[in-house]
């Protein structure tokens, strides 16, 4: 992982939180990639595409994630 600025590098995976931008290997969970972020994925979910995706799914090389805090209330 690493708060570098994303490069075209097809062999590692972007995930976009907030202004903070992350890069992990491929071929782990959305979930693990996100704990690898230091991020909570209870209250984080994630965006392939414009396409909302769940905490299981493979990322592959070159994918762009967008983290997206979530927000509940009582």
């Amino acid at each position: 992982m690493s708060d570098t600025p994303h490069t075209d590098d097809t062999s590692t995976v972007t995930l976009t939180f907030r202004r903070q931008t992350f890069t992990v290997k491929p071929g782990m969970t959305v979930r693990a990639a996100i704990q690898k972020c230091d991020l909570n994925p209870e209250t984080t979910l994630a965006t392939r595409g414009g396409q909302l995706i769940t905490d299981e799914v493979l990322l592959q090389p070159g994918d762009q994630i967008k983290l997206i805090a979530t927000i509940s209330g009582g």
